[in-house]
């Protein structure tokens, strides 16, 4: 109450100002106006916006000439897996912030799968500290995979009836179809504490048309973010739904989704926000963020006005919380961004929280990595593998199988196809002539000791092995090969280093990210975790891989919501029934 009485005062002018800016045009996504205004801050919020703010100037009032500048605001990611640019969450502020994202949301469910939300308490002491709002959702359950794999903590409906009502919880995070399709119980617990709680619900329907979709927006779900082509997209956005584009390091649907709007629906625009999803630090330094598919959504015949409302008032709105963010208000957080031009949006400063962190093109804060404890560095529970530790053993001495494989055609869809492998002393071989390697996914908790065993076409391998314990939706290890000896090396430099993604050639580790948080992200800055990223990718392309990102494919390969194919430490999934299955088929 005394700092809300602060900032009433401060509204009236009976508080100086912390910082003014002045000279500049606004950019009103509230009104889809341009306009001369000058603003005035306190502390971390917006307390004028008027044509004159010299009545909140006093003696130690910081001021910013924005002549011939815009102002737009703080721009926002709406949904992302922060996680999986393996950046801790200081780094990727750093990373992202110069690119005018200056608010993300997100279920930070990766870190859950590993450290539980007792866990998680270390993740938001960190994210307190830094200027950057983390506007967060707990997920619906945990793990997402149906059947279900392994992972260090379940979310459950006990969960959400302690979490959901708390000030932090701003709702139920990335409820995939199949669970409202299959009507899971606990599921059925959660969106009806949402409904009682009047918390919005965050989806993930892939693919769903007609009845699939129906049936799924009678859970009350608002917002989605997964549409494969403008059709899909269109149809859900007539349904009622805000609509999402995703444009991530891998999965770039900006350029066909942005057709519903510019070909079909320009209306729909107001109800369609932006987000990335997945994405890592070599697309962040190469690209931007949410500032790069402003400038691809005019590019594609967008108004700039309205591709900024996209990145900003839209997605407040979405996830209620335009009270707080997305626009340049009084009462708003003050986060203000510098452009050159609405057209260009080329971004010059960033204020986030009231605070100049990016000025004139130069960082103008000092981050600091906090101290890790031993429960976060330590997650990796596993004794060191062998060889025979990947073979697929069978009941047949020598000849031929029928096996069924995880072909991977694109990041975000993989489909079966039937390969003959040979079948020598009982072991079925990987076949590099016929593009078929082996993968294995082995539970890294230390819970119950499952290693899965299975086949993947699609990659190229000539030699070698790639391997992750930064897996969505388990975060489990994953190793993938056509050498046996390698595959162990590369498993055992991960669990020794305590998590990470490697290759391996000929017994040699030919490039090697640690990643000693959870197993899952690094302190490391941006540019020299995006140099690891590219000497992954030169290991991945020594062993023969033309995928366009082997190691981001193999980090996907858990995650059973992509259709068709999946393997957890669980098994093989086949997503469209739901189930296991053996990839001998005969």
């Amino acid at each position: 109450m005394t700092k809300l009485s602060e900032y009433i005062d401060a509204g009236a002018a009976k508080l100086p100002a912390d910082l003014v800016i002045t000279g500049g045009t606004l950019i009103n996504v509230n009104t889809s106006e341009y306009y001369q205004a000058d603003v005035a801050i306190y502390h971390d919020r917006i307390v004028a916006v008027d044509s004159d703010v010299s009545a909140y100037v006093g003696p130690n009032t910081q001021k910013i000439d924005a002549t011939g500048k815009y102002l737009a605001p703080g721009l926002i990611d709406c949904h992302i897996h922060v996680e999986c640019s393996k950046l801790s969450m200081t780094r990727f502020a750093q990373a992202v912030l110069p690119h005018g994202t200056t608010s993300i949301v997100t279920g930070l469910d990766e870190y859950i799968s590993v450290i539980g939300l007792d866990g998680l308490q270390e993740i938001f002491k960190e994210i307190d500290g830094l200027p950057f709002n983390v506007i967060w959702g707990l997920p619906y359950k945990t793990p997402y995979t149906i059947p279900q794999s392994t992972i260090a903590y379940d979310v459950s409906a006990k969960d959400h009836a302690q979490v959901q009502s708390a000030p932090r919880c701003f709702g139920v995070w990335e409820t995939v179809r199949e669970s409202v399709e299959t009507k899971d119980p606990d599921t059925m617990k959660v969106l009806e504490l949402a409904r009682q709680n009047h918390q919005p619900i965050f989806g993930c329907s892939p693919m769903a048309r007609g009845k699939a979709l129906n049936q799924y927006l009678m859970s009350g779900v608002q917002v989605d973010h997964e549409s494969y082509d403008h059709n899909e997209f269109l149809e859900k956005a007539r349904k009622g739904i805000h609509t999402v584009i995703r444009e991530s390091a891998v999965t770039k649907f900006l350029h066909e989704n942005i057709r519903a709007i510019t070909e079909n629906a320009p209306g729909m625009a107001r109800h369609t926000s932006f987000c990335s999803d997945d994405v890592n630090a070599t697309s962040i330094l190469s690209v931007g963020h949410i500032d790069h598919m402003v400038r691809l959504a005019i590019q594609a015949g967008v108004s700039p006005m309205t591709a900024i409302q996209m990145a900003t008032i839209n997605a407040a709105e979405a996830y209620h919380i335009d009270n707080l963010l997305g626009s340049i208000a009084p009462g708003k957080r003050a986060d203000i961004l510098l452009v050159d031009h609405p057209g260009t949006f080329n971004i010059e400063t960033v204020i986030s929280q009231g605070q100049p962190v990016y000025q004139d093109g130069q960082e103008n804060y000092h981050f600091t990595v906090p101290e890790r404890s031993a429960a976060l560095t330590s997650t990796v529970k596993h004794q060191p593998l062998v060889a025979d530790d990947f073979k697929y053993h069978t009941e047949h001495g020598d000849g031929t199988a029928l096996v069924e494989t995880i072909n991977s055609i694109g990041p975000f869809v993989r489909k079966r196809r039937d390969v003959k492998l040979p079948v020598v002393n009982g072991i079925v071989e990987p076949d590099i002539d016929q593009d078929v390697a082996l993968v294995s996914v082995i539970e890294r908790y230390g819970i119950n000791g499952n290693q899965s065993h299975g086949f993947i076409s699609g990659w190229s391998f000539k030699k070698g092995a790639i391997a992750t314990t930064a897996a969505p939706d388990d975060n489990n290890l994953v190793v993938a090969g056509v050498n046996y000896d390698d595959m162990a090396l590369a498993a055992n430099t991960l669990i020794k280093q305590g998590g990470g993604q490697v290759v391996v050639v000929d017994g040699q580790v030919v490039a090697n990210l640690p990643l000693p948080i959870a197993g899952i992200c690094s302190d490391l800055p941006v540019h020299e975790l995006a140099q690891k990223e590219r000497a992954l990718q030169d290991g991945a392309r020594a062993i023969g891989s033309k995928l366009p990102d082997p190691i981001f494919y193999l980090s996907f390969l858990p995650i059973t919501a992509i259709p068709d194919l999946a393997i957890t430490d669980g098994g093989n999934v086949d997503y469209t029934q739901l189930k296991y299955f053996n990839p001998i088929l005969k």
